[in-house]
Formats: structure tokens, sequence, C-alpha cells
């Protein structure tokens, strides 16, 4: 494992790789208001371990990458993607396999479009439809919601109290495979002992932008798997269900009981099947 700072679209950002750079790259973008750290460092090693040279980074607002102050908008989902299309040239990479979690896969959808030379592979886990579509399907879970109210409270320089609320934040988007509360918690304090400021990562519930790819998933060309939790609060399953069907070429994988997370039950069925993916 390797952390690097880099300077990308004239911000910092933060990026870990794991394995042999001359392996197939894939590129792992994680969802809103989660940094690096939850793309579990043993799931990138055993994703490392099949011939699969990975990346892992920090969005802006979180963990090592640019911050800005709270309450503030200062990019587009479009510069997140042209973000994520730096990375790849930070590492001379030229073409990856993007995976791509919640509104990570936005991102990559958005990347796929953009950047189409760029991207081999597409795997969107647990996110949805960019577009007008979006608002015909299920609605987040109100519990969620409600859930983060509570970061109004919350005393941010208090260590402990932060890691319960971040970790505990999971537990609101489990299924019903057992929640992981130890591991979160590891996770949690990671991303709170790497953080510049947490309270940034809230900027991105004001994110806006990629309006020039909306309803254009069908233009996306590339092979497209779909991974989908079958008990999702977040982004119930019928969003990768409608995923699959504005992608038309694109196979959909159900992960039965599992929520808006990336569970370690989970992860030998995801990392095989991104591996077959970036086999064809």
């Amino acid at each position: 494992m390797k952390e690097q700072i880099l300077k990308i679209n004239k911000v910092d950002i933060c990026t870990e790789s794991f394995g042999n750079s001359k392996d197939p790259a894939v590129l792992l973008i994680m969802g809103s208001m989660s940094s690096l750290d939850w793309w579990d460092e043993d799931f990138c090693h055993r994703l490392a371990e099949q011939g699969r040279f990975v990346i892992r980074y920090d969005h802006r607002d979180l963990g090592r990458s640019t911050i800005y102050d709270p309450g503030t908008s200062n990019y587009t989902i479009t510069d997140m993607a042209d973000d994520a299309a730096g990375v790849l040239d930070a590492y001379s990479i030229e073409q990856a396999h993007i995976v791509g979690m919640s509104l990570g896969g936005m991102i990559g959808q958005i990347l796929a479009l953009r950047y189409p030379e760029r991207v081999m592979t597409l795997t969107l886990i647990a996110s949805s439809v960019f577009g007008t579509e979006m608002e015909k399907l299920p609605p987040m879970d109100q519990r969620i919601l409600d859930y983060h109210v509570k970061s109004s409270s919350i005393d941010w320089a208090n260590h402990e109290a932060v890691i319960s609320y971040l970790a505990d934040g999971w537990k609101t988007l489990a299924g019903s495979k057992p929640y992981e509360q130890e591991r979160m918690y590891k996770l949690a304090e990671r991303e709170v002992d790497r953080a510049k400021q947490l309270p940034s990562r809230f900027n991105h519930a004001m994110l806006q932008g990629g309006d020039d790819y909306f309803d254009r998933m069908g233009e996306i060309s590339v092979p497209v798997l779909i991974i989908h939790g079958t008990e999702d609060p977040a982004l119930p399953f019928e969003h990768g269900l409608a995923l699959a069907k504005a992608i038309p070429h694109a196979e959909l994988v159900p992960l039965d009981g599992s929520g808006h997370e990336i569970h370690s039950e989970d992860w030998e069925q995801i990392i095989d099947s991104v591996v077959m993916l970036s086999s064809r």
C-alpha cells in the first residue's frame, strides 16, 4: 500500500495503491461523504491479489484531499469525474476498469461518457441512474435522513463521539446481514485520524452539475456490471433494476440481503465479478 498526495485539477487528491502497477488498473470510486477508508484495506489487498493494480482515493472535502469551508459549494459532479480521470493521468494509466459505489457509480457513468477512451469496464455498486428517471424511483429511507440530522449537534472535537456517529451511520444503511460493528468502528477511527476537517464532508449534499450527461446511460458502450443489494435502504433495489434497463448490455448481480454497503460476506462475489468482467 502506498499513499500519495497528487496535484490534480489544481487541487490535492490523496490516493493509495495496492499491487503491481504493471497489472490491469482498477480505480475504486467511493460514494458521497465517504473517504477512501470505506474501501476496506483488506478488500483492496484481496482484489490486488487477483492480478489487479488497485487505486482508491479521497474525494474533495474528504480525508487528506483538498477541503473547503463547511456549507460551501465549490465544484460539480463533472469536476469529480475529471478528478478521477486526473488520478489515472497521475499514475500514467491510459485505461482502467472503473468500480464506483453509490455516488461513485454516477461519477463512473459520467467518466465513461466523458472519457470513453479511458474506461475499459464499469462496475456500479449500490448506485442509480444518472438522470431524470431517478426521480421516479423509490426514495431513501427516512430513517437515514433522520439519523444524519444528528450531525448538527455533534462535537467534532470529541474523537469517540465522531467515530460512533460515522460508524453507526452505516448501521442505518445495512440490510439483513449482520451489522459489522467492529469493522465499521475500525474504519471510522481511521477516517477520523486521517481527515483534515470532517464537517466539510456535508458539502457533498450540495453537489450539482452533470446536466450534459443526464439520461445518456444507453450511450455507454463498455462492458457494465451492476451489483446491488436487494435490501438497500438508501437506493432501493429498483434503482439497480433501472440501471440494468437504462444500460441494455449491462449484467445485474443481486446481493441477497445486502443493504447500501460493501459487506464482507459479499467481498468474494464482488471481487470475482469484477475480475471476471475485467478479464473479458
